[in-house]
This record gives structure tokens, C-alpha cells and sequence, in this order.
């Protein structure tokens, strides 16, 4: 097993881990051993009022912010209010995560819980009924006020904003951004699902509402993120990478405004003009 260490940017020490075996090669020939920070990925199963739920492949840390975002995005809670505990008990083959609700009901938790280990890209994350994975979204009712000035700033900074990354070169961000491009909360993963899942979590738990600001997040942007950003009412989706026809035909269904390809000068808009109305000039 490799040695864990604590990163100088105050990450928790199981974020990463020290792997001194590598060996980098450059073209001109020469080689390099050293050592070089690890992006963790574990098993973490997730148990809803007693029942198993799901097992998600994720980065072991900011576990409650995740647990409270999945639920909110599978409509299992409507906040982190309805939640009673959330407990954690780690294994030499991953971790479990035991929540219980307020108001319990396991039996309606077995008929919805996922019947399958999945990876860290996986956005279906084991429905096995399509009409649940494509069902009608609601609308978006919050509003941004960022302009495109705001995403170049929000890009341009966020790599500042990523110590985990720097470390290993290999997890997602997903962050909260001011309407001024100002980026005010992130959080990282090996999956781009579970980072935005995170931040909606921590959004949740915090009590920290859009406010006229916007999602960015460092992947392509997939109907799945589009589905959680609408139902976590985000105004305004920005992407890093490009979208998938599915993504755009579920944001302009629900009123959601994607920005896409957003790098510090150039991006390219999906726009529903009510929800973002500093992006329409």
C-alpha cells in the first residue's frame, strides 16, 4: 500500500497518496524517478435508511457534501435539513456511508436503488429504467447576473483554485462563482459527476444559494451535469469542454443557459435569454 501524505495546501491526508515508483521520460531521452501525488479513487457505498443504496467510485473526502448532493439530485431529500445522520465507517476496501432521513422509507429506497457498482464517469449511475433517466425536468427559476466578462474571469482562475489537481494532475472541479466571475467555493473529484455533486452538497448544507452567479466546472458538459444543475436550480452551466446534443436539448427544454468551451477568452452559448440576462448583448 502506498504511503498517504498531507499536502502543504492543507488537503485531508487520504486525498492523495505518494507513489515514489514513477518514472517520467522526455523526448530528448532523459528519465526522471520521483515522486508524484496520486489522485485517491474508493469504493463508497452508500446506505439510505438502512438499505443499500449505491457504490460510487470517488476521491474520499468531502464525503457528507457528496452524500447530501447525490440524494438532492436523485430527489431523495429535498434538503440537507431532512437528513438525521450521516455516518462513516472506513475499510481496507473502501468506505461506507450510512444515512438515515428524517422520515424513512426503506421500502421506497429499495425500489429506487441502484443496482449496480459504478465508475467514476458513469452519469446514470445504474438507473435501469430509461424513462427515469430521461424524465421531464423542471424549469429553473433562478436568475444570473454574470456577463461574459464574469466566465472569462471564472476560468482564467480557476486552476488557482484546484490544489488537488495541481497534486495529482488527475480529478475534476466543480466551483460556485459570483456574478462577477469571483470564485467563491469548489469542490474536486475523480468524477465530474461527484465534484458537481459536491458542491451542491456543500452548497446545501451551508445554505449557500446561486445568488446571480453560475456553476463552472472542468469537464465537457454531459445531459447528466445539465440534470443536476436544473435541479439544484442553477441559472447559468459552464462547461470548460463542449456539450453533447442531449445536454443541449435537456438545458433549452428546462431553461437553463449553457456556456460551453468557456476558456479566459472565448466561449460559445446555448442562451435562454430570461435566465441570464447580462449574456444577451
Amino acid at each position: 500500500m502506498p504511503n498517504t501524505f498531507a499536502d502543504p495546501t492543507g488537503l485531508p491526508s487520504h486525498a492523495t497518496s505518494l507513489r515514489p515508483v514513477l518514472e517520467t521520460v522526455s523526448i530528448e531521452g532523459g528519465r526522471e524517478t520521483s515522486g508524484r501525488g496520486i489522485a485517491e479513487e474508493v469504493a463508497v457505498a452508500i446506505e439510505l435508511d438502512g438499505v443499500g443504496f449505491a457504490v460510487m467510485m470517488a476521491t474520499p473526502h468531502d464525503l457528507e457534501d457528496f452524500v447530501v448532493g447525490l440524494l438532492l439530485a436523485e430527489g431523495e431529500i429535498a434538503g440537507a435539513d431532512d437528513l438525521s445522520s450521516i455516518d462513516f465507517a472506513a475499510l481496507d476496501i473502501g468506505m461506507i456511508v450510512r444515512v438515515d432521513r428524517l422520515r424513512p422509507d426503506p421500502v421506497a429506497v429499495m425500489e429506487r436503488m441502484r443496482p449496480r457498482t459504478t465508475d467514476s464517469a458513469c452519469g446514470l449511475c445504474g438507473r435501469d429504467s430509461l424513462d427515469r433517466a430521461l424524465m421531464p425536468l423542471p424549469q429553473v427559476t433562478a436568475r444570473s447576473h454574470a456577463d461574459a466578462g464574469a466566465l472569462f474571469a471564472a476560468a482564467g482562475a480557476l486552476r488557482d483554485h484546484q490544489p488537488l489537481n495541481r497534486a495529482t494532475g488527475a480529478v475534476h472541479a466543480a466551483a460556485l462563482a459570483a456574478p462577477d466571475g469571483t470564485i467563491l467555493l469548489v469542490r474536486e473529484d475523480v468524477g465530474r459527476h461527484n465534484a458537481f455533486d459536491k458542491l451542491i452538497g456543500a452548497m446545501a448544507r451551508g445554505g449557500i444559494g446561486w445568488d446571480g452567479g453560475f456553476a463552472l466546472l472542468s469537464s465537457r458538459c454531459s445531459f447528466e451535469l445539465v440534470d443536476k444543475a436544473v435541479r439544484a436550480d442553477c441559472p447559468l452551466l459552464a462547461t470548460i469542454s463542449a456539450p453533447t446534443s442531449l445536454a443541449l436539448e435537456r438545458a433549452a427544454a428546462a431553461g437553463l443557459t449553457l456556456a460551453t468551451l468557456v476558456r479566459s477568452d472565448t466561449l460559445t452559448l446555448q442562451l435562454c435569454p430570461a435566465s441570464a440576462p447580462g449574456l444577451v448583448a
